[in-house]
Order: C-alpha cells, then sequence, then structure tokens
C-alpha cells in the first residue's frame, strides 16, 4: 500500500490501515517480551502501539508522516521474528505465565498466545472495509 493509503481512515475515531498493522506488531512484541522477559528497548515505541491511541484516549505513539510502507513493513517483520518461535514452540512454564492484556486484565500465556492467532484476522477484517470504503485513496 501507499503512505496515503496506509493513513487514509475510515472517520476520525478509526484507526487507519497503518495503524493497525503497528497496533498488530506493538501487541505481539509487548506480549512476547512480557511471557519471556526478554526486554526489546529499541521497539518501545512499536510496543506502546498495543495501548496508546488504541484502547485509550491518547495519541497513537506514530504520526501519520512517519508511518510508510517501509515502517509498517520493518515493524511486522521485527514482530513476527519475536513472536514466531514463541508460537512455535510454547513451554508449559510460558503458557502458565501471567502477563498484563492489551485491554487490561491479566491473562496467562495460553490465553496471550490465543488472542496472538486471531488478533491480525480482527484487523484484517477492519483493514477490508477501510479498502472498500467508496473514498478510500486509489
Amino acid at each position: 500500500m501507499s503512505q496515503p493509503q496506509l493513513n487514509w481512515q475510515i472517520h476520525d475515531h478509526a484507526l487507519s490501515i497503518g495503524q493497525s498493522a503497528l497496533h498488530v506488531a506493538g501487541v505481539e512484541v509487548w506480549f512476547i517480551e512480557q511471557l519471556t522477559g526478554v526486554e526489546q528497548a529499541e521497539l518501545e515505541q512499536l510496543k506502546r502501539c498495543a495501548t496508546e491511541g488504541v484502547v485509550d484516549e491518547g495519541p497513537f505513539p506514530y504520526a501519520a508522516g512517519d508511518i510508510t510502507p517501509e515502517l509498517v513493513n520493518s515493524m511486522l517483520a521485527r514482530a513476527r521474528a519475536t513472536a514466531e518461535p514463541i508460537l512455535r514452540h510454547p513451554s508449559e512454564e510460558l503458557l502458565r505465565h501471567e502477563i498484563k492484556s492489551a485491554l487490561g486484565p491479566m491473562i496467562t500465556g495460553h490465553g496471550a498466545l490465543a488472542r496472538l492467532a486471531f488478533h491480525p484476522g480482527y484487523h484484517h477484517g477492519q483493514a477490508h472495509l477501510i479498502v472498500t470504503a467508496s473514498d478510500f485513496p486509489r
């Protein structure tokens, strides 16, 4: 997608596709960091996308001018590299570990991995609605 397409909002209170993609990546990195205890300080801004401007009233951590195809692709790749090994081979200890969810409640590692499995699909459905809107930039 182009930068205008990534940043187009169907209405003022909706996430753009670029924001949704960064949110998905942010949740993946944040959840895995909590589960493993392995911090990725260089991804702090991305991790804030899990909640800021999404489930709270604050601004989104990235300005629209910063949400480029390159940024989105690189952050999705970083999130995948972080999450995929854990998703493929979670330990029993990791599955029992408790973390804070993006919505606030504490959840087990099992619940976190279940959420990571459906979360991208939820936002993919939203992206489909955005792309098919009559005013979406072509």
